[in-house]
């Protein structure tokens, strides 16, 4: 339950700001906010990161729509990962598919505006963050944790993963 509650959080506040930036900034206005190292840039992107896939709204559509539900069966049903520390990091990924699909289905794009400034780098926003950090989250666990923290599966029995 408290995975789908910060969930609905992290997809408010990114839509929250999404709203802002639309309602504050023109189209491709930027506004520095520590000079150097990250500002504000309002990009409407109609692909997914790096621009790439850019113009397949509907596909990516569709795929964030098939995440966002498979994600929410596998919290639901323990499908993949027990313990907290594996559904921390799929709550992460599901909220921030969630925050991108909002955008393709109502608006065609996905509002994007945080830039790193010392880099040349893809314009970002907080349901980016979401999907990149519970990713890596999910790897690290999968890789150094799982064994350790998931029940083992009797003998004769497959699971999804094993």
């Amino acid at each position: 339950m408290w995975y789908f509650i910060v969930a609905g959080f992290l997809v408010g506040l990114d839509q929250g700001v999404k709203a802002a930036i639309r309602a504050s900034l023109a189209l491709g206005e930027q506004v520095v906010l520590i000079p150097g190292v990250v500002g504000l840039n309002y990009v409407q992107n109609t692909g997914m990161a790096f621009s790439s896939l850019s113009g397949r709204t509907g596909l990516l559509t569709i795929v964030s729509f098939i995440a966002t539900v498979a994600l929410a069966v596998v919290l639901a049903k323990n499908l993949l990962f027990s313990h907290p520390l594996g559904k921390w990091p799929l709550t992460l990924v599901m909220a921030g598919a969630a925050g991108n699909l909002i955008d393709r289905l109502f608006l065609g794009y996905v509002t994007d505006m945080i830039q790193v400034l010392f880099i040349n780098f893809a314009v970002f926003n907080i349901a980016d963050c979401c999907v990149v950090v519970g990713g890596i989250l999910v790897l690290c666990y999968v890789f150094f944790f799982w064994e350790k923290l998931e029940p083992k599966q009797p003998k004769g029995e497959k699971g999804l993963w094993r």
